[in-house]
């Protein structure tokens, strides 16, 4: 509404009214407004992959490590630092790699080794946040420091090792190094950073004849490695049957061995035996061995007794009568049948 009000110098002024309880509205607007920014401050949401640090007027009181939703005090009483605790992350030595394009950072990857040699190395750091707190509060840029202190480590070891050996076998173990100095570091710091693993891309001479040179250096090395293993596998492969060759003629030098000895103490057994007959008997023993002998060594031979005193020849056919008596007597053995060609023969002499 407005109100016209005259004087006495003839000026008309106008007087704004407000509408009735206008101020009281503004003030109940301005305390619903503080309660909901109050409201907005006091609950917040922690993710999986997050941990959120709890300051009380700006200083460190806690840390929230599980995800969902939380309750805290009103701003400015306390405040909410998230960081990616949980999550595996990574930086780049001597290059950086953007939306699939690799760019070479010389400053970070040349190096000198201990034999006075320039070498480029490049590297991979995956870390992750142990300690909310260290990390936050401990270090400016943390992660600026994490790069600065991994090229110190690769640095100082790799000041102390020869590049033939850097280029080569060493590469793992100089990963191994690098990863325990790094670590070192952050311990001393207190950073809050954990080192999960340090990975060498490449490490090799600067570009030219050096790097081509030792290029050819490692195919060579590398050849004889593959020479060696392949020899080694020869032998793996000839030994063995060797050994079971040599052991298949030990066994059967076994077998004759034993063989002969049995043989042997067969043949003592029967020398023995007719030893001791030819003691009870020598000439019946004698006469005997002599029989078996040419009936062994003659087998097919005729055998005629002759009686030579008179003019006509008398003549015993003895195999003819020994075939008979065989023919005979079934089973007649050649020694009895020899016995009694022997006593004929003897019948003839007298």
């Amino acid at each position: 509404m407005e109100v016209y009000q005259g004087g006495l110098n003839g000026n008309t002024k106008r007087n704004m009214e407000l509408p009735p309880g206008l101020w009281k509205k503004v003030l109940i607007g301005a305390v619903v407004a503080i309660v909901v920014g109050f409201g907005l401050t006091t609950f917040y949401t922690v993710e999986e992959q997050e941990e959120a640090a709890i300051l009380k007027f700006g200083k460190y009181t806690s840390t929230q490590e599980s995800s969902g939703l939380h309750f805290k005090l009103p701003y400015p009483i306390q405040q909410v630092v998230k960081v990616p605790a949980n999550l595996t992350q990574k930086i780049h030595i001597g290059y950086r790699e953007e939306g699939g394009k690799i760019t070479p950072v010389e400053e970070e990857a040349l190096m000198i080794t201990g034999d006075e040699y320039i070498v480029s190395a490049d590297a991979v750091v995956e870390w992750k946040i142990a300690n909310v707190r260290d990390y936050l509060y401990n270090i400016e840029e943390p992660e600026q420091f994490l790069r600065n202190s991994a090229s110190a480590a690769i640095r100082s070891v790799m000041g102390s090792t020869k590049l033939d050996y850097a280029i080569t076998e060493g590469k793992t173990v100089i990963q191994a190094e690098v990863k325990k100095k790094l670590e070192d570091i952050q311990d001393q710091y207190n950073t809050g950073i954990q080192i999960l693993d340090l990975k060498f891309q490449d490490i090799e001479p600067p570009e030219g004849q050096v790097q081509e040179a030792f290029k050819n250096v490692t195919n060579a090395r590398e050849e004889k490695n593959t020479k060696i293993n392949q020899a080694q596998k020869y032998v793996n492969d000839r030994l063995p049957k060797a050994r079971g060759e040599a052991q298949a003629l030990i066994e059967n030098a076994e077998a004759s061995k034993k063989s002969r000895i049995l043989n042997a103490e067969g043949d003592v057994a029967k020398f023995n035996a007719v030893y001791n007959e030819y003691v009870k008997n020598p000439a019946v023993t004698s006469d005997r061995l002599i029989l078996e002998t040419l009936e062994r060594i003659l087998p097919n031979a005729k055998i005629v007794i002759t009686d030579g005193g008179s003019d006509t020849v008398n003549y015993l056919p003895l195999n003819e009568l020994m075939g008979k008596s065989s023919a005979a007597k079934p089973g007649t053995s050649g020694s009895q049948q020899t016995d009694s060609a022997g006593t004929n023969e003897g019948g003839s002499g007298q």
